[in-house]
């Protein structure tokens, strides 16, 4: 049973000798440039298709964009759960790629056949039918496909470098920033380029040009694989998560003991085989501990006993959730910048005309995308050094801190967008005749590009680093967890807003109403701005709370032991050890490290400190499983 103990340690794929680091991550930053380029044009100029196209109205057109984009991120998770789980994340990224280009390619399909459009004297209810299916299947095999990419291509991006050696784990923090640029980098070409053939030419000309990006991203990512260092998929993070809380509630009424050192915990020769780490008890969410309290007379088994480490996962997991909660507000503010922020360049008295040519309000955003293509490299070689000095911190700030930064502006951004609405209504209202500058958006999508330049860094890292091994994939889908449940609760407030202010206002209007982009100069769309930056600015508050509470992963050091052939291994200090005395009989003998007296027990029988190898080694590998 020696060998099977082995392969079942070794999770890491013995090919990987060699491989990873930044001539690994080169081939990710080119997908994600090229992917980027189709999907965030798409992002702020779908809107202006469903309503000049499709013939949505305001509200049916911002609800469709959100709850696509929300669909989207939330199929996030399906990807990081299968890569995490089942195949690994190359093999994840690839196949859920697949159906992202088909989707982009049946999209593009769609805007160019006649016969798959609404008829252009159409007034509404104009999707219906195979209008509808086609529609609706396209846009939903989108969500999926890009979806599923999100929810591995990060964690295998950061899989590149390994977090035990600390030259690549310092490089960790460059390699999301480097991720983040080469996102804003492809954006920032699809808010121009793409944005402008769709609008000025035809939008199938737009839609063909991001199947076509996105295709040629995915080639070059395949590329890559002889370079990649491929972690094998584990036992289901979800499983270990169900354990942890179904023994935890078996063992509700027993005591927990005295010190954490006697509950249960795997041995040293298990972690020094694995990638997997001992993680450090912590005092949080005690209730937890229960699970890996290993009653008398009784073998460790999977639905018995949980080690330390497995039920301090579950800590982690739930310690990250409010953290993840108080992002939520943030990307619901979000939402507004590529709904209706798109719409207030649309209305007729914005001025669009920059030089000679005419900017379409969709690629508004290409401002901040530029002051980002400047402020992110600014901040990886000026700020983080400099911070680096004072704080003495390996990123110069901690994740939370920036995570901190960009929530703060985001209700900046929300208050700034609402006091130039106020400017562009009365502009349109009172001097119609003297067009205001598009370009006064820009305000708003600077601020909150500065913003998501520090939020959506700094979760990925976050979610990453915190992460048990076996769970990095699904973790990291927490950021577009985040995004999407941000714009389904953006859906949810323009309905729920519409609906009360319809009641309570002397117009008989809600805030955010209307046929046509000119209905926004006789609705009250600032309110709903500033509405949104007071809840930003209290969701802020929440955010510290639980910034302030939360512990960070501490993994426990390893000290020396002799490994019987001359030489020392390492081990953690106060654990029982696996010391291989006896080879010709198969035996192992378990010695209590004597050390230290409060060394963690199993049981409470002494005699019980010697077992046979072959039960030592399974109760061993089922608990792994």
């Amino acid at each position: 049973m020696q060998g099977s103990e082995e392969k079942e340690i070794n999770v890491v794929d013995p090919t990987n000798e060699g491989k990873g680091g930044f001539r690994a991550t080169m081939f990710i930053f080119a997908l994600l440039t090229f992917e980027s380029m189709g999907f965030v044009a798409n992002m702020v100029s779908l809107v202006q298709y469903f309503l000049m196209v499709l013939h949505f109205d305001l509200q049916t057109a911002a609800n469709t964009l959100t709850n696509f984009l929300g669909s989207a991120f939330l199929l996030s998770l399906l990807g990081g759960f299968l890569s995490d789980t089942y195949i690994n994340r190359l093999t994840t990224c690839l196949i859920f790629g697949v159906l992202e280009v088909l989707a982009l390619v049946i999209v593009t399909v769609q805007a160019y056949s006649h016969d798959l459009l609404p008829k252009a004297d159409c007034p509404k209810d104009c999707v219906r039918g195979r209008i509808a299916f086609v529609f609706y299947t396209s846009l939903y095999l989108l969500a999926i496909g890009s979806g599923g990419v999100r929810g591995a291509l990060p964690a295998l991006g950061a899989d590149q470098f390994n977090q035990k050696d600390p030259k690549e784990a310092k490089a960790l923090a460059t390699f999301f920033n480097c991720l983040l640029l080469s996102v804003v980098i492809g954006a920032a070409v699809g808010v121009t380029m793409i944005v402008w053939v769709a609008v000025n030419k035809a939008w199938y000309w737009g839609f063909f040009i991001s199947a076509l990006a996105t295709a040629v991203g995915f080639i070059v990512f395949a590329l890559g694989k002889p370079f990649y260092r491929l972690h094998v998929p584990g036992q289901s993070p979800l499983l270990r998560i169900i354990q942890v809380i179904v023994v935890a509630v078996k063992n509700r009424g027993l005591a927990l003991p005295d010190t954490p050192n006697e509950l249960y915990e795997l041995s040293d020769k298990y972690y020094m085989d694995s990638i997997d780490s001992k993680i450090t008890h912590t005092n949080q969410l005690r209730c937890l501990d229960k699970a890996s309290i290993l009653p008398k007379d009784v073998e460790p088994q999977p639905w018995k006993v949980c080690s330390v480490t497995q039920v301090e996962e579950v800590k982690i997991i739930t310690r990250m959730l409010p953290i993840f909660i108080s992002t939520i507000i943030m990307n619901t503010c979000l939402a507004q910048l590529q709904t209706f922020s798109v719409e207030q360049g649309n209305t007729q008295i914005m001025d669009k005309s920059l030089g000679h040519l005419q900017f379409p309000a969709p690629s508004i955003p290409v401002i901040p995308l530029v002051f980002m293509a400047f402020l992110i490299p600014l901040y990886e070689f000026v700020f983080v050094p400099f911070a680096r000095k004072i704080t003495h911190h390996p990123s110069g700030i901690t994740q939370l801190q920036r995570v901190g930064v960009g929530l703060v502006l985001s209700a900046v951004s929300m208050a700034v967008a609402g006091l130039v609405e106020v400017k562009r209504r009365h502009q349109a209202t009172k001097h119609p005749d003297e067009p205001m500058s598009l370009f006064w958006l820009s305000f708003q999508y600077g601020i909150f590009g500065i913003a998501d330049m520090f939020t959506l860094v700094g979760l990925l890292e976050f979610f990453y680093k915190e992460a048990p091994v076996g769970m990095r994939s699904l973790s990291t889908s927490f950021t577009w967890l985040s995004l999407s449940f941000g714009y389904y609760l953006s859906s949810i407030f323009v309905n729920v807003i519409n609906k009360i202010t319809r009641k309570v206002s002397p117009s008989k209007k809600g805030w955010v109403e209307g046929l046509i982009p000119e209905d926004l100069n006789y609705n009250n769309l600032n309110l709903f701005y500033w509405f949104l930056a007071i809840l930003s600015l209290l969701n802020f508050f929440h955010y510290l709370y639980w910034a302030s509470w939360y512990k960070y992963k501490t993994e426990e050091s390893i000290v020396k032991l002799d490994d019987g052939g001359g030489g020392e291994r390492e081990r953690e200090e106060g654990v029982p050890i696996l010391r291989e005395e006896e080879r010709s009989g198969g035996d192992i003998k378990c010695h209590h490290s004597e050390e230290k007296e409060d060394a963690p027990i199993f049981h409470e029988e002494e005699e019980r400190s010697e077992i046979d190898l072959k039960g030592r080694q399974s109760e061993e590998k089922e608990v792994k499983n």
